[in-house]
């Protein structure tokens, strides 16, 4: 997502780093930029074997199995530990952040996503009122903090970290014809209802059944009528989806 607006990533100061860890990784996406815009050694962390194979199939670079809340390494063993839409997910996200900063010897930063802030705009009217709900109810509904917006701040000063620095970086996604596989592939998700249902156990702790299936219809229906609009190919959606980047300096 930076290929256009990596100016965003200035705080974490890259080309002066040497070796750089880049917390629940993945598939290597943030990390295949960290490569580009750092001389440093990068290695990915994450839990997940399999997503660790697609980067090290991708990138040429060091990849690990481990938990981010207890991670394999030593103390000061970086100058920079990073995540991206980690903390998000995480039960305690201050765990990792302690672990973090053990880690790093000067900087911890993470670039997470305030989900409570999205924008969505839409040619399908139906749609841009839908996400709206599920978005409110799934925020209500998940178990971990999906918009962690200012408190992301407050959670980087809980375990100590100084001179912290944060900017808001605006990420958007827009579908247009000529339309990508994937974008199809989701619109065929939302007529299906199979998106809906990849958020049902978080749904159905706000909403009643009564209320999931009618949701579930309504939203089976607007699926229909995006591809039904890609068909003709006047179809549009533009997302919008800020992302915080906060950098926090180890004491001492």
């Amino acid at each position: 997502m930076w290929a256009d607006s990596r100016a965003a990533l200035a705080p974490l100061s890259l080309d002066g780093r040497e070796r750089i860890l880049d917390a629940g990784a993945g598939t290597g996406e943030l990390a295949r930029v960290l490569t580009a815009e750092s001389p440093a050694e990068v290695v990915c962390l994450d839990a997940d074997p399999g997503l660790l194979s697609v980067a090290r199939e991708e990138t040429d670079l060091d990849v690990v199995a481990g938990d981010a809340v207890r991670p394999p390494f030593p103390d000061d063993a970086f100058d920079l530990v990073v995540c991206q839409a980690l903390l998000v997910n995480l039960p305690d996200p201050t765990a990792a952040l302690r672990a973090f900063g053990s880690l790093s010897r000067d900087a911890v930063a993470a670039i997470e996503p305030d989900n409570a802030d999205v924008g969505v705009d839409s040619t399908v009217e139906a749609e841009v009122t839908l996400e709206r709900q599920v978005r409110e109810a799934y925020i209500e509904g998940v178990e971990t903090d999906v918009a962690m917006g200012d408190r992301l701040v407050s959670a980087f000063r809980t375990v100590g970290l100084e001179s912290i620095e944060t900017r808001r970086y605006y990420h958007r996604k827009v579908v247009e014809p000529p339309y990508e596989e994937a974008s199809l592939s989701a619109a065929a998700r939302k007529a299906s209802g199979a998106g809906l249902a990849d958020h049902e156990t978080e749904l159905r702790r706000v909403l009643s059944a009564e209320e999931y299936d009618a949701l579930r219809r309504e939203w089976r229906e607007m699926g229909r009528a995006v591809v039904e609009a890609m068909q003709e190919e006047t179809y549009r959606r533009a997302e919008v989806v800020p992302f915080d980047v906060v950098v926090g300096r180890v004491p001492g």
